[in-house]
């Protein structure tokens, strides 16, 4: 077998090594020499590969793990996806991404096609047919999943990853896949993390208050703003039908992005406090009477506990509150015994905002279905984290806010279904919502635009659809699973520091972590990692309730995005340790 010409690129050599595999188990024999040096070749052309094995290091022999039945295991397109480590073998220096022992993170994303597992062998490993032919040995060596399979050179398991089908993901590369995930790569979409703060490189841990915004949503919206500003639905230029177009297509984009079932329960408000107002003052007036209960979580944003008290002092309607465990999960048994017949709605959050809890918010809307109360799920810090279904959660209402998922601030989203908006009334007049008007009587035009009273935010709702594209672009799964490693990787490194305490250990979390740091008032700690570059959140995080529920006023909120590396935890965790040891200057 002649070794082919190629380009040293990352992609080229991943396309190399799978098409040497698929025609090394065509003809029954795969040849180790020309594998293991595509894979070494592979490795050195990394980016940031001085921290890369280089071909001067032993080569790798390959072992090619594939169900004897199968002639062409590549099934297409092939996705980009994760990069995961476990102990080095020896000889092997920390691939790029990691920080500096292996052992620190499982899952680092890669920027070329395939993924990468630094494992000690899978060489003595059984080979376990599946029905499809192929499998995914994982570290237990255990079948994992068919549709995937590894090439595994000892050490190194080039793995390449069938793309999920998602309508609304909109492929760059020209064959079908998303964007490759790295998280370096990303840094570079966003032109704020090239600031510095006190002489020093910033590093944004403050996520779960506001994300920063890619270079993708700042051109739209000057590209909006220099091609396309005009008021949109009232006249017949055609200044008036592209803005009309462009945010009548991020209304369908953030449909998209939720899975609901039509761009007519999608309703623009400037974010998730006036989301949830919205639903208290109009459906809730509506339908919520004296000796009716309303129910929310100890967990609970105060944007999502101050106008539900509005509405109970109101109307004479009870708020119940579910409590939570020492770990700051909501305890469903007691959460059941508050449903009745007299509970009319539940407002809870799907990941708390202080602790970063991940809420069971499906089980907690199918428990106050059978009740025969609405639900609404306060996304405000989930859809930057995880993927979003309102039809499989079965939500009655869902609101977020785009400036926690990369887009602008002032935009937000109420979605409702069809049905109870069509009943619910207007919560504001004024033109837009209108079908006709006299001094009798008005007539409303139907959801959303009865919901969307007055000219509208129409650049940012367009910088939301952007800022969509953007996180599709991504792939919020990628996202998800690096997230997940980024916060257990930072949980033990933190944990290192002396004296610190971490509020919230619930077994499940995504995107935050707070902790306290014992002899420092967390408004110093906030301030003398800021002198570090070092951006975090100290204070009540407007969750009050919840940290007394652990006897505190405030915490430290570092909060995490896909454009964190293990290097900013890195940096927070020696920042803490100086700190602590009083070494700070």
């Amino acid at each position: 077998m002649t070794t082919p010409n190629f380009s040293p690129s990352i992609s080229g050599l991943f396309g190399l090594l799978g098409a040497e595999a698929q025609s090394a188990q065509a003809a029954g024999a795969p040849d180790p020499s020309l594998i293991a040096q595509l894979a070494n070749q592979l490795f050195s052309a990394l980016p940031g590969s001085a921290s890369a094995p280089t071909p001067k290091q032993p080569t790798l022999s390959p072992v090619l793990a594939v169900a004897p039945q199968v002639a062409s295991p590549f099934p297409l397109p092939v996705a980009p996806p994760t990069l995961s480590a476990s102990p080095l073998a020896p000889g092997l220096t920390t691939p790029v991404g990691l920080s500096p022992s292996a052992n620190d993170l499982r899952n680092v994303p890669s920027s070329f096609g395939g993924a990468l597992s630094l494992v000690p062998s899978f060489a003595s490993a059984p080979k376990l047919p599946s029905s499809s032919g192929f499998y995914f040995l994982d570290e237990a060596s255990s079948v994992r999943d068919a549709g995937k399979i590894p090439f595994q050179f000892d050490s190194i398991s080039v793995v390449p990853e069938l793309v999920e089908k998602h309508p609304n993901r909109t492929p760059d590369l020209g064959f079908g896949v998303a964007r490759p995930f790295d998280p370096r790569a990303i840094r570079n979409d966003f032109p704020i993390l090239r600031e510095q703060v006190n002489g020093k490189p910033l590093i944004w841990l403050d996520n779960a208050a506001t994300t920063q915004k890619p270079q993708a949503v700042i051109d739209r919206l000057t590209y909006f703003y220099e091609h396309e500003n005009s008021n949109i639905h009232r006249a017949a230029h055609t200044l008036a039908a592209r803005a009309t177009d462009a945010y009548e297509a991020a209304r369908e984009k953030v449909r998209g992005f939720l899975n609901a079932g039509s761009v007519d329960e999608i309703i623009f408000v400037r974010g998730t406090t006036e989301g949830i107002n919205l639903v208290a003052k109009s459906w809730g007036a509506q339908n919520v009477g004296a000796g009716d209960e309303i129910i929310i979580s100890w967990l609970e944003h105060h944007a999502n506990i101050v106008p539900w008290q509005q509405l109970a002092a109101e109307k004479g309607a009870k708020l119940r509150v579910a409590p939570v465990d020492d770990d700051g999960q909501i305890i469903l048994e007691e959460y059941e015994k508050l449903l009745n017949s007299r509970t009319k709605i539940v407002s809870i959050t799907q990941v708390s905002n202080a602790l970063g809890t991940v809420v069971p918010v499906r089980e907690m809307i199918a428990a106050a279905h059978r009740h025969g109360a609405r639900v609404l799920v306060d996304g405000a810090q989930s859809v930057s984290h995880r993927r979003t279904d309102v039809q499989a959660l079965d939500a009655d209402f869902f609101v977020f806010s785009g400036h926690k998922v990369f887009g602008p601030t002032g935009i937000g989203v109420v979605y409702g279904k069809k049905a109870l908006l069509d009943e619910t009334p207007p919560w504001q007049g004024g033109g837009n919502m209108i079908a006709d008007v006299t001094f009798e009587k008005t007539i409303y035009q139907p959801s959303p635009a009865k919901f969307e009273a007055g000219t509208g935010n129409i650049a940012d709702a367009v910088g939301l659809g952007a800022a969509i594209d953007y996180v599709n672009s991504i792939g919020i799964e990628n996202i998800s699973r690096y997230e997940h490693e980024l916060i257990v990787y930072a949980t033990r490194t933190l944990q290192t520091v002396p004296g610190l305490r971490i509020i919230g250990t619930a077994k499940e979390k995504a995107g935050v972590l707070s902790f306290v740091l014992e002899g420092f008032k967390t408004e110093e700690v906030g301030a003398l990692l800021d002198k570090e570059g070092i951006a975090v959140r100290s204070g009540h995080h407007c969750a009050q309730p919840i940290l007394r529920r652990f006897g505190l006023e405030s915490t430290v909120r570092p909060s995490f995005a896909p454009y964190t590396t293990c290097e900013d935890i890195d940096a927070l965790v020696n920042a803490l340790q100086r700190i602590k040891g009083g070494r700070n200057h």
